[in-house]
Parts: structure tokens; sequence; C-alpha cells
């Protein structure tokens, strides 16, 4: 059985929850150390938008963040708790 590809999910405006419950180790402008788990970007503006999205400055690991059902569900909610569940199991302790 030949597999079909889903079409991608787009984020949802002003959600915000990948900014938010992932650690990121990588450095983002105005948090040269990354930022831990659990704790908002710097660059996350008042309505929960990245003020870094289409420019070069954005890191890496947040432009390769691609939303998936899966892991967004059905709301920001979702969302965040399903990454800090992913963060979580990941963690080296």
């Amino acid at each position: 059985a030949q597999s079909v590809a889903q079409p991608r999910m787009a984020c949802r405006s002003g959600c915000g929850a990948r900014c938010i419950a992932p650690s990121i180790s990588s450095p983002i402008p105005g948090m040269p150390g990354g930022k831990p788990a659990g704790v908002r970007c710097i660059q996350l503006d008042a309505h929960n938008r990245c003020q870094l999205f289409g420019t070069p400055g954005r890191p890496a690991v947040c432009a390769n963040f691609h939303a998936e059902r899966s892991v967004c569900g059905k709301s920001a909610q979702q969302a965040y708790k399903n990454l800090a569940r992913l963060e979580r199991r990941c963690s080296v302790t």
C-alpha cells in the first residue's frame, strides 16, 4: 500500500507553544544561551508571534519546526501540553 502525503498544517497565528514549551540550545537574538523549556522566547511579541519569522536571524531549529496535528492538536493549549510532554521525554537528567 502506498502512503498518501498529508498536506502540511499551518501554524496557528498567536499560538506560541513551540516558542515556550521546548528548550532551545542554539543562540537566539536576545537569548545568546538559548532558552530553557517552559520559558517564553524573548522574540515573541504580545500576540505570541515570532518577531524573527522570515528573517535571517531566526534560528534554524525554529525555522525547521513544522506543525503537525499529532503534536499541535486542536488548540494552543493542546500544542503546549504535547510539546512539554515531548520535552520531558527527551530531556537528559
